[in-house]
């Protein structure tokens, strides 16, 4: 059988990067502690520091999850307007998870970063319950399209490893 992995390649590496540029949303995959498998919308943002982020609550069985196991995926990019969803642009980043609470080093600066793309959540961002999970990224896998896969590393996304 032919791998249908091809060699990664600069337009790749550009397709990932424009991905986690413009994507304020992503589908976040994470095991819960009775091993369940779970997926949710986040919202989505890249630090200031490069690093793939979300802002959680304590309140949530994803943040739970993600506690009791850092390992997820984050899964970036939307359909078009047109034509079969599956045929448009998407990226998987494989992940582990870190929190980023309010008194900790690198707070707030993270959060007036954040908030300048997502200013909605200026309403709850301060809450107690609330952090940021901060993704370190161990490999990408982008699908561009129809017969066009790719796997990545942190280095080929602009990701601090």
């Amino acid at each position: 059988m032919t791998d249908p992995i091809r060699p990664t390649d600069d337009d790749a590496r550009q397709m990932a990067r424009d991905l986690l540029a413009q994507a304020r949303h992503a589908a976040l995959a994470v095991v819960l502690p009775d091993g369940s498998p779970m997926v949710t919308r986040v919202a989505f943002g890249l630090g200031p520091d490069g690093h793939p982020l979300t802002l959680v609550s304590d309140l949530s069985a994803h943040t739970t999850a993600l506690k009791a196991n850092p390992n997820g995926a984050l899964l970036i990019g939307e359909p078009g307007e047109r034509g079969d969803p599956l045929t448009h642009p998407r990226l998987t980043l494989m992940a582990q998870a870190r929190f980023l609470r309010k008194g900790d080093t690198g707070y707030d600066k993270t959060a007036a970063h954040y908030l300048r793309d997502h200013p909605k959540s200026k309403l709850y961002i301060g809450f107690a319950d609330f952090s940021f999970a901060v993704f370190s990224t161990r490999q990408g896998h982008l699908n561009g399209g129809f017969g066009k896969a790719f796997v990545l590393t942190p280095k080929d996304m602009a990701l601090p490893t």
